[in-house]
């Protein structure tokens, strides 16, 4: 069933009316052309490669994304992370002080810290004991001012996916957008929902450079949507937001795409050893399910075991003060090494 929806009704009335800030490299689309004299941004005319402009729209960045992914480059938007690409569809939709977001704890803190800053009312509806999304309590408590659901899956810190029936029955019945924050989608044995933008206009995917393809340093997130919304998105973002040493890197990488695999395959199986061998660490009550590069587990006092894990020199993340995270620890996948450094040091306790 497809959910009909004007998406302008939901864009913010400013953001409407306003005209986007049209940059020198804007303005001459053409910018691959080698041998044009630049003099219309005003830059350093001296080369050491970083001297001119990056490319507002990093064609070739989503030129390779969009074969990669097997959507338009209409449908993709590139931000300073993922926390910029969900700003953005903040500062586009939500009216601040008049419209609210829901989010379903315990989940990305992001969503809540980005409410605040846009002065938008974030309505926390939490997950069920299972961690699934509560969906009858969701949609009771959406009404005419409640723009966004943020859908994190597979969830941080839980681990788990959301059922595709929770998914596609808030996709169905809301009538704002669904936002499907998918950064550790390529850990997971579930497909993207980025080939269903034809079936729910209101479907917005977010992913990132910074998990599987392990380039968290240069700050790449991405955003899939219809051609519609990215345009509006477009009209909002910062001329020059990800530059030239982020788009080189991000398309470099990009390239690699066997070598990518072959990492993401490393990951599964150490996932799989350290599922294993948790099960033999007496303090440990409760291993949740993952379909993510991390491990939730119940312990019997997380503050404790993270200060002793602290004192042998291991970080990981406390969790306890998360809703349904009581005592629970965060255990992110490391090398074979690490994690048999961390087998150890949980045996020593």
């Amino acid at each position: 069933m497809k959910n009909r929806i004007n998406i302008q009704n939901l864009v913010r009335e400013n953001v409407k009316q306003m005209k986007p800030y049209s940059s020198a490299r804007d303005e001459f689309e053409d910018f691959d052309t080698a041998d044009m004299i630049f003099l219309d941004a005003n830059e350093n005319p001296f080369e050491n490669g970083v001297n001119r402009y990056p490319d507002p729209q990093q064609r070739t960045v989503k030129t390779v994304l969009s074969k990669l992914k097997g959507i338009s480059e209409s449908q993709i938007l590139l931000g300073n992370g993922s926390d910029e690409v969900l700003d953005l569809i903040f500062r586009a939709f939500c009216e601040p002080k008049v419209d609210n977001v829901i989010t379903l704890p315990p989940t990305y803190g992001m969503y809540g810290v980005l409410a605040n800053i846009n002065a938008v009312e974030n309505r926390e509806v939490l997950l069920s004991e299972d961690f699934q999304p509560q969906v009858e309590q969701i949609l009771k408590t959406v009404d005419e001012n409640t723009k966004i659901i943020f859908l994190c899956s597979p969830n941080n810190p839980t681990g788990n996916t959301f059922s595709d029936e929770s998914v596609v029955y808030l996709m169905q019945n809301f009538k704002g957008l669904v936002v499907i924050d998918e950064a550790y989608i390529d850990f997971s044995k579930k497909e993207s929902w980025i080939n269903e933008f034809d079936e729910y206009p209101n479907l917005v995917i977010t992913q990132t450079l910074s998990k599987a393809y392990g380039m968290a340093g240069i700050r790449l997130g991405i955003c899939y949507a219809s051609a519609e919304i990215i345009a509006v998105l477009n009209k909002i973002k910062p001329p020059y937001n990800v530059n030239e040493l982020t788009q080189q890197r991000a398309l470099k990488r990009l390239l690699t795409k066997n070598k990518v695999r072959n990492e993401i395959d490393k990951i599964l199986e150490q996932r799989e050893k350290l599922l294993g061998k948790l099960k033999s660490i007496s303090f440990i009550e409760e291993i949740y399910p993952t379909e993510a590069n991390f491990i939730l587990v119940k312990v019997d006092d997380a503050n404790k075991r993270y200060n002793e894990l602290i004192s042998k020199g291991i970080v990981i993340r406390n969790r306890t003060t998360q809703p349904l995270c009581e005592n629970c620890l965060r255990l992110t996948v490391g090398t074979t090494s690490e994690n048999i450094k961390l087998i150890k040091a949980l045996k020593e306790l």
